[in-house]
């Protein structure tokens, strides 16, 4: 390069320094493009470019009509408002619309947030409707802008609630359905990385845009029937009028299938304000979630086992002073009178202790509940009907019971003697109905389920009833419980059924532990039975608790069985037997 510079020192020198500082923009301006290229590159980026993410819709939720889908949750839209305060140029007027429009929906102190200029995001409302949100979008005010939320709705308000569960205000599902299923309802968000323009909204320009679309959740379909339901929560209602009591729970199921058509609690709550329920308890699924001790309900069980084992069936016979001695305890009938040589049948219809702890000696050596004996009453109770064993239905907050095995020191003869009545274990309500679906459906273990499919296209895609075990007795062992149960039905209760129709059952009555020892001055009523034309086609469990109440059977929860299931042979269109 020839550079032609000035002669006299003064002029030479400006030209120096001249060039000096051109070299310096020179040399800072290759270091800005060039070397500092990519980082200046990607700050540009990091303000120009957002992240937003697209919501996935949570699944919707349906119960059967008949064979018909039917909503019980649903979704709707609602949108949060937000402000980037850094943007905010109509401060006063934004406040005044958003009073004006949103009044209710807003953040306590949100004019505040709008000073926060060291953010870039502040909520300053929620659960704005479609309406709402256009009255404030029309205004077309920089820094404001709106997210699309959803929202859980109800359209048959309380049906099933202890069922449905619902979604906190994190967007969780809790208890229910909603909770056990959280992972399949909720779907996975998708992501939208785009330049955006100062409101922050998405431009299509950019080299760099990622858009990810959301996987909605599944639409569930449950096996609930809405009718089955609705009646059950009516009748248990009915019951709360009649008996006065504080707790009742029921459930229908198909013992063929093991789906279960209807679950009730009383008390219950409204899923869509579930915030306003200050006893968590109430969203507990008693039917699932309280084991207890079941009382002589479980006689149909040990009944089983011996017909089963061919060690008693219904006609043969055992004598019966009304008292039993088992190792140190005496063992008494809470019915007395019908002393004697009587059959084991009677001793169904009159629920007699006695004949029950007879049959648990019988599987033994006749004369002690010995170790055989309480091994085939675990193999039976445990194994087979699996009492004390959680079930697996898709429902939050199951629990286990409990079944003491004869392994342990604590399942000794005095303990399996209780148990042959329906004492010293504990089991739930849907354990219960389940193992005794199996003993009168011809023995097969269904796995119990609330789940009928999933919707898709507008059509069932159904899920298969599960065999968790087949012949877990023998047909000819079902019928003859079967014929034992209608006939313990039509003894205590005639009268009571529509007839031409199998209808049979079992009450329980059984003692609760206070303070270490079981109290006199309160119980815990049950009723399970089945009814049908040929075979049985539902089995219905009925419980009835309170505390200090003596609660019964045959006086409390019976009626409300026999209220359901004259109800579900006229819905179920049953053809009278023969």
């Amino acid at each position: 390069m020839n550079l032609d510079l000035p002669k006299n020192g003064y002029s030479r020198k400006l030209a120096y320094v001249i060039l000096a500082i051109a070299a310096l923009f020179v040399l800072r301006l290759f270091y800005l493009q060039i070397i500092k290229h990519s980082y200046y590159v990607d700050q540009a980026r990091a303000i120009q470019e957002r992240r937003f993410v697209l919501p996935a819709q949570r699944g919707e939720i349906y119960a059967l009509d008949g064979e018909s889908p039917v909503k019980l949750v649903m979704n709707q839209t609602v949108y949060t408002v937000f402000a980037d305060p850094k943007t905010i140029t109509q401060k006063d007027e934004i406040i005044e619309t958003l009073r004006e429009v949103a009044g209710g929906n807003l953040r306590q102190g949100f004019a505040d947030l709008l000073d926060q200029t060291d953010t870039r995001y502040q909520v300053l409302g929620t659960k704005l409707t479609t309406t709402q949100r256009d009255k404030i979008k029309a205004k077309n005010y920089y820094g404001i802008g709106f997210q699309a939320v959803s929202q859980r709705v109800y359209p048959e308000g309380k049906l099933a609630s202890q069922v449905l569960g619902f979604v906190n205000a994190e967007g969780t599902g809790a208890y229910g359905i909603e909770g056990y299923m959280n992972e399949r309802l909720k779907g996975e968000d998708g992501l939208l990385q785009s330049v955006a323009d100062v409101r922050d909204v998405p431009l299509t320009i950019g080299k760099n845009n990622i858009r990810i679309e959301p996987q909605n959740g599944d639409d569930l379909v449950l096996s609930i029937d809405r009718n089955i339901q609705s009646k059950v929560e009516q009748a248990i209602l009915a019951g709360v009028d009649r008996t006065g009591a504080p707790q009742i729970s029921a459930l229908v199921m198909n013992p063929n299938t093991g789906r279960v058509m209807a679950m009730a609690n009383y008390p219950s709550y409204n899923p869509a304000e579930f915030y306003k329920v200050r006893d968590a308890a109430i969203f507990n699924n008693n039917t699932i979630s309280v084991p207890y001790e079941p009382g002589s309900t479980i006689k149909a069980f040990t009944m089983a086992t011996a017909i089963d084992k061919n060690v008693a069936h219904a006609t043969d016979t055992y004598n019966n002073t009304d008292y039993i001695t088992v190792g140190d305890r005496t063992i008494s009938n809470a019915s007395k009178g019908r002393t004697g040589l009587i059959t084991f049948q009677t001793a169904m219809e009159w629920s007699l202790n006695t004949g029950f702890v007879t049959i648990a000696q019988r599987l033994g050596d006749g004369r002690n509940i010995n170790r055989t004996a309480r091994d085939t009453m675990y193999d039976y109770f445990y194994n087979r009907f699996r009492l004390g064993q959680a079930t697996g239905v898709e429902l939050s907050n199951e629990a286990y019971g409990s079944i003491i095995s004869p392994q342990s020191s604590m399942g000794n003869e005095v303990r399996y003697s209780n148990m042959s009545f329906g004492q010293g274990m504990e089991s739930t309500m849907l354990q219960v109905a389940a193992g005794f679906s199996s003993a009168v459906n011809g023995g097969t273990y269904y796995q119990p389920s609330v789940v009928a499919g999933v919707l898709k296209g507008g059509e069932i895609e159904s899920t298969k009833p599960e065999v968790k075990q087949a012949g877990l007795i023998a047909g000819s062992t079902s019928r003859e419980l079967v014929g034992m149960l209608q006939q313990a039905r039509r003894s205590s209760f005639p009268g009571a059924d529509k007839p031409g129709y199998i209808v049979g059952g079992k009450t329980g009555t059984s003692q609760v532990i206070r303070n270490g020892a079981y109290s006199e001055a309160e119980t815990i009523a049950s009723y399970v039975g089945f009814g049908g034309s040929d075979r049985p086609e539902y089995v219905i469990m009925i419980q009835v608790a309170g505390k200090d109440r003596v609660w019964q059977g045959s006086r409390d929860a019976m009626p409300i069985f026999t209220d359901i299931s004259n109800w579900m042979i006229d819905y179920l269109k049953l053809r009278p037997k023969g």
